[in-house]
Formats: C-alpha cells, structure tokens, sequence
C-alpha cells in the first residue's frame, strides 16, 4: 500500500510539474507574440520631395499619403552618405563607414579593399535571430563585393548563408539595373542555385513580402514567433524606362513641364534636359511603388498583424533627377539626401510631424530599444538611441545630421558636411584648398545659392561643430586635414 501511495503521489506531483512546464511554456509563447514584428521597407533612390502629401513633386501616392495620415512623419529626415551600400551598412550596423570598411559602394574593383559588411560585426538582424525573431531579407543587397574578374557592381553576387547575420528566409541579390528580369537567391546553399523572373521586380517581392506575412503552414518563418522583415525594392532607381505601363499611363496628359516643376533645375543644362525624357517614368515607379507598399499594409491588416506591427517607409537616398543639373545622387542637396522616414506602430507612436535630425547609423540601436531590446545593443554602435523621441519622451535630441563622401580604399578622403534644422554645410577636400558650402535651407529652400564667402563666422562655428562630432566619430578625415 505504501509503494502505491507513493507512486499515486508522484503521478500527482508529476502532472503538476507537467502542467506548470507547459503554463509557462504558454506565457513565454504568448510574451513572444507580444514583441513587435517589424515591417522595414525601402526603395532604392526615393526621394523625400516625392511623396505626394508634401505637395512638392506632382506625383501619385495615395497609399502613402493614408499611411502617413495614421504614422509619425519625419520632415528633415536625411541619408547621411547618400549611396547604397553605405547606406545599408550603416542601417544594419548602427556604425559609421569608416568603422563598418563600407566606404563606397561594393564593386568588384573594391574587392582588394575588403568594401563590404563584415561578416564579424554584429547587425541588427543578428540581434533580432538571437532573440528569438524570424528574419527576412527580400530584395536588392548590395554589400557583398563581387570577386575582380566579374567587374561589376553585384549582377549574379551570391551571398552565402553564414555571410546573412540571421536572415534565414532569404530572397535577395546582389544589384541590378533590370526591373523586368530579375534574378534571386532564394533560401539558395549553392551560387548556382539562382532563380530567373521576368516581372516588374517590386510586383514579384511583394508578392514574396505578402506570403511571408501570411505565412501558410509554417513555409517562411517559425509560427507563433515575431518576425522582421526587410523588404528592398529597386524602382525608382534606373533603369528608368523599366517600369509597368499601367503606371505610366496615369501620368498621361503630363509633360515635362508639369512634372518637373523644382526651381532649382538648369533650363540649359544637359543633365536637366535628359530629365525631361526620365521623369515620368520615375514617377510611375514612385506610383508603383506605392501601390505595392499598399499590398503590404492590406496583407498585414487582413491578418490581424497592423496592430502589433512597426511599419517603416523610407529609403536608402534620393534621386537627383536633373535639379542642379544633376543626375542620380551622392551630393549634398536634398534632392539626394532628403528621403522619407514614416513610422506607425498603433497605440505607442502618436501620427504627426517631427523634424527629429536621424543620422543613419541612430536607425540600428533606436528600433532595438523600441522593441524592448535596449540591452541587447552592442557595445561598439556608434549611432544613438532615439526611441524616446518616436515614443512622446523628451530627450537630447540630435542637432545635426552627418553629411559623407568618400574614396574607395581612402577612409579619410573625400567630403564631410552637417545638415542642420537650417544650414547645409560641406567641406569638400582638396589638395590646393578646400571647397565649402554653404546653404541657408530656411531661406533658400532649393539651394540656389552658396553662401560661404559671406558668411565666414558662421563658416567657422559650423567648421568647429562638423570636427568636434567627427572626432567623437574617430573619423580619421579629421586627422588629415
């Protein structure tokens, strides 16, 4: 009777102990699912002028404009080296391009200098997978350099798994100048296995980006786990001509005079009147684009996901497209810096405007303390965490964002600039003397006039600011100027 009693004693405790193990297997699943998922989307060379509720390029945006009715925008918002991969270094990283080696973009005839992401720094991405998030990556890449002999900016570069920082769903290449014939590596274990398709590329990864959000039957992330997911589209980024007709037809009746309609263009200039045959097709990208981004937010209300989901439009830099009589990007103007940054996150981000000055590598560490992982930031991140100031609290807020160009292999070489609420202002280095420039954004809204020479005390107090935040940078241009 007694080893009866014991053992009824023991099945008793044991169903007890059985029944706590799955209680709390249950809360940390249900605490899981409380953590926000993340919704990061953006567009190669969509500039902050072209999003339609800001009345400045003519273009068509409506789904943007909703979704910037219901998020915190961000007015000044900038990329601080407006170039691709250096852009995507400096958002995964959360470090400057002279700590994370991407100095330039990744291009076969950089290979020698090692230009490319790490693959000993620690990204978000790698962050999020340790903490139990499923990561995807869809779209354009561009930060591996591809071996010498292929001379190319990452047409067929293959990234290997270990090279991913916790991406493990994968849809990716390296770069392309095709919108129409795309190729991808998806999931892919070999360089070999690499996947053609002929439709307009933002279609075909939001179709992706949609399936991925749904998620049927366990096929593209871990069930019952917050998720993040990148999603890079290529358009507006040229080749401009390659862009659905539909879209351009809804710009039909539009020339080129009410469509290029910034001040600040050449009349004369060459590069201007080459804008004149581009610009509609860029905007019919930006419309494109648009209405796939629509498809995202549809997919995420439809699935009960909008609510506990971070949601961010932006883009990597702006496009040119002939103001200054220039083309594409990598200079100082807005039209190249200035890009879009709105952020919903229903019930702790309050809709509106703020001119918040992001400096690129603040994205990093400012999503990780929003999504509860503060303490998770790694050491070495240069960028600053910013949350308070998307989640209603005071802090120090930033009083400039960095401007950089730089030479490949020459991390102290090339330009450095700020941009603050009011002033543009850029050092151009040269071997004879250098070049400044200087631009009143309050006063002169397209920067149509460099006011340096004029203005020599307050050239010297913005000299005095750009090198003490370069030094707390340890960016070495400051050393050899």
């Amino acid at each position: 009777m007694k080893n009866v009693a014991l053992a009824a004693m023991a099945s008793t405790v044991g169903a007890s102990l059985s029944s706590c193990a799955n209680a709390v297997k249950k809360i940390n699943v249900e605490e899981k699912t409380k953590m926000p998922n993340l919704i990061y989307v953006f567009p190669d060379q969509f500039r902050r002028q072209s999003l339609g509720f800001l009345n400045e390029d003519p273009v068509i945006t409506p789904n943007l404009n909703k979704f910037a009715s219901e998020s915190l925008v961000l007015t000044d918002c900038v990329s601080c080296y407006p170039l691709c991969s250096p852009y995507r270094a400096m958002l995964l990283t959360g470090k400057y391009p002279a700590q994370n080696k991407v100095l330039t973009n990744c291009h076969s005839r950089r290979y020698k200098f090692h230009n490319e992401l790490q693959k000993s720094d620690r990204c978000i991405s790698d962050v999020l997978h340790d903490n139990d998030y499923s990561l995807g990556y869809i779209g354009k890449w561009h930060l591996e350099s591809p071996l010498p002999e292929k001379n190319t900016y990452g047409e067929y570069t293959w990234t290997p798994p270990d090279r991913r920082h916790g991406f493990d769903y994968w849809c990716s290449y390296g770069s392309t100048g095709h919108h129409f014939h795309t190729h991808y590596y998806i999931n892919s274990k070999s360089e070999k296995d690499v996947t053609e398709i002929s439709e307009w590329s933002p279609k075909f990864e939001t179709d992706v980006a949609t399936n991925y959000i749904k998620n049927t039957n366990g096929k593209y992330r871990k069930p019952n786990q917050p998720f993040a997911l990148f999603l890079a589209y290529n358009p507006p980024h040229p080749n401009y001509k390659e862009v659905p007709e539909k879209y351009v037809k809804m710009y039909d009746g539009k020339n080129y005079k009410d469509l290029l309609v910034r001040p600040n263009l050449d009349p004369k200039g060459e590069t201007s009147e080459k804008a004149k045959g581009w610009v509609k097709n860029y905007f019919a990208a930006v419309t494109g684009i648009d209405d796939q981004f629509g498809r995202i937010l549809n997919c995420l209300k439809e699935q009960g996901l909008d609510k506990n989901t971070i949601v961010i439009f932006t883009s990597d830099h702006g496009d040119m497209m002939g103001s200054h009589n220039l083309r594409s990007k990598n200079v100082w103007y807005e039209e190249s810096m200035g890009v879009p940054f709105i952020i919903r996150w229903p019930g702790h981000i309050k809709p509106g405007k703020d001119d918040l000055l992001i400096n690129t590598p603040d994205i990093m560490p400012t999503l990780l303390a929003m999504m509860g992982l503060k303490n998770k930031i790694p050491k070495d991140v240069q960028g600053k965490d910013l949350a308070g100031a998307f989640l209603g609290k005071k802090i120090n807020r930033p009083d400039s964002s960095f401007y950089f160009l730089i030479k490949e292999g020459k991390p102290d070489s090339g330009r450095r600039g700020l941009r603050t609420h009011r002033y543009t202002f850029v050092i151009s280095k040269s071997k004879k003397k250098n070049k400044i420039f200087l631009y009143d954004n309050k006063k002169d809204p397209y920067q149509l006039e460099n006011i340096a020479d004029s203005k020599p005390e307050l050239v010297k107090k913005l000299t005095e600011k750009l090198y003490k935040k370069l030094t707390e940078i340890n960016d070495p241009w400051v050393k050899n100027s």
